[in-house]
């Protein structure tokens, strides 16, 4: 057991990863590698699908060159990635017959005001959980279906096949022989019903999207086939998309326990256990994970501009050189600054769920300069997480003590300090921040017997817990202040733009 290790192949928004472990649940490599965002049009989000590949099958390369590891030395390989983003392709050609849509694509935005219009709110709510969204990826099937030439009729011959990302990856990496996705995954595309488990013939019918071209729903931690290689095969054994990873890699397995992470958006989950609760404040019920045919439900409350608005910094406006430099910049700041920025790029996600509502700056004066709006931009972060937190106690009825964090742009201490002081409860971080890539190695190495339930319990280890400093008082006005911005930000296009 000790000569073996569990390999999680992270597929972001931003970047591919393979991250390697230890029994002891110990990071020992990460091999990293970002690819191209294309924005043919405003709103409009999109990747190369050869890339994304490209790029999550040279990582693993690298990874087991660096480590001089053998099929003998995995024990299995778990995936996760980044959700609702759509791949239709050929399945006789393999090839992508459209540019992947990202999930942060508005273009069906107003195809999804048809769908609300037309009296499919509650219905969609019943059988999904998730609100009427241009965020998933129903639409975005429809659309390629509709937009690509000949993608119509090849679907409706059995030609082409969906998938989110996971899909995509699992279809390359066993050369064709798995079309297959987990249910955390196939609960973001609008077509699965939480309540069975099951694709909804009746939602199928009304974007026009065959069942043939539907991966097979499996088990999270379950069998999705193997990875050849030196003549042997290591076994895909676990999948889950990011956010749900990072739940089960917070060792979340209670209901009521609950995690946010922070990375390209911030995804607020809380553990509801085997029934799903509805929300009235705006959020998602959605399933956590199945393991031997058993669903976990969950709470999540979506934020689509998290670390991605640390990105804007750092490439287009130039602010800071890497997305670390950040914290520096803020720190610098008038700690009298009124700054508020508002990103909302890709619309408001959770509790707004404003598809119209864009990026904006408020508070600006003749001294606010780079520091000013680097510490909103972070503070941004820190109000999102306090709103979807308060709508999920709200639904819930349950009262979270702290907040467990992980991803890349909790590191930032200034935020995490924030962040305590926003929530006025203890936030408490991580050793190893990759919870999602952990929970992806725990649910392969869960089925192939490298853990046990007992061993997951034991392996989290905190690195620091901040507490709050600023007085309720200080952060009210703050508050205010922030949601002030949020309203006039709402609906600044029109959805006929």
């Amino acid at each position: 057991m000790s000569d073996q290790f569990i390999i999680a192949l992270d597929q972001g928004t931003t970047s591919s990863r393979a991250v390697l472990f230890n029994h002891e649940a110990e990071l020992l490599d990460v091999s990293q590698e970002e690819f191209t965002q294309h924005f043919p049009k405003p709103g409009w989000v999109e990747h190369d699908a050869n890339e994304i590949w490209q790029s999550q099958f040279g990582v693993l390369q690298k990874l087991v060159a660096k480590n001089q590891l053998t099929p003998i030395h995995i024990a299995a390989i778990g995936i996760t990635n980044q959700r609702e983003t759509t791949v239709v392709w050929d399945k006789n050609t393999g090839e992508p017959v459209y540019n992947a849509i990202v999930w942060q694509d508005r273009r069906t935005a107003a195809r999804c005001d048809e769908i609300a219009a037309a009296g499919w709110k509650n219905k969609i709510q019943e059988k999904t959980g998730l609100v009427i969204d241009a965020y998933f990826s129903a639409s975005k099937v429809e659309w390629i279906l509709n937009n690509v030439d000949g993608a119509k009729e090849k679907a409706q011959a059995g030609d082409l096949l969906f998938g989110t990302i996971d899909a995509w990856v699992i279809w390359k990496l066993t050369e064709g022989k798995v079309h297959a996705t987990d249910p955390s995954n196939a609960a973001r595309t609008m077509l699965l019903n939480i309540n069975t488990g099951k694709w909804d013939n009746e939602l199928l019918d009304l974007f026009g999207i065959p069942m043939n071209m539907l991966p097979e729903v499996r088990d999270s931690s379950g069998d999705f086939g193997d990875v050849e290689f030196q003549g042997k095969t290591v076994p895909i054994t676990g999948v889950a998309g990011d956010q749900q990873a990072a739940l089960f890699g917070q060792t979340c397995f209670d209901k009521g326990m609950a995690k946010n992470t922070y990375g390209t958006g911030c995804f607020m989950l809380m553990n509801t256990g085997a029934e799903r609760v509805d929300s009235q404040s705006g959020l998602l019920s959605t399933i956590a994970w199945s393991i031997n045919g058993k669903i976990t439900y969950a709470l999540e409350g979506s934020v689509f501009i998290a670390g991605a608005a640390v990105q804007w910094l750092r490439d287009e406006l130039e602010f800071i050189e890497s997305a670390s430099d950040s914290e520096t910049l803020a720190l610098k700041a008038n700690p009298e600054s009124d700054v508020v920025v508002v990103p909302a790029f890709a619309g408001l996600g959770a509790p707004h769920w404003d598809m119209y509502a864009r990026g904006a700056i408020f508070g600006l004066t003749r001294d606010s300069g780079r520091p000013e709006i680097a510490k909103a931009t972070l503070q941004s972060l820190a109000y999102q997480v306090f709103d979807v937190l308060c709508a999920m106690e709200n639904d819930s009825g349950i009262e979270l003590s702290q907040l467990n964090v992980d991803g890349g742009a909790i590191a930032n201490d200034f935020l995490a300090q924030f962040q305590a002081d926003v929530l006025q409860k203890p936030v408490t971080r991580p050793k190893v921040l990759e919870s999602t890539a952990l929970g992806a190695a725990y649910l392969a190495g869960l089925k192939v017997g490298y853990w046990d339930w007992e061993d997951l319990s034991k392996v989290r280890d905190v690195e620091r817990e901040f507490a709050p400093m600023l007085s309720v008082e200080k952060i009210e006005v703050l508050l205010k202040r922030w949601h002030k911005a949020v309203d006039r930000s709402k609906q600044w296009i029109d959805s006929d733009e």
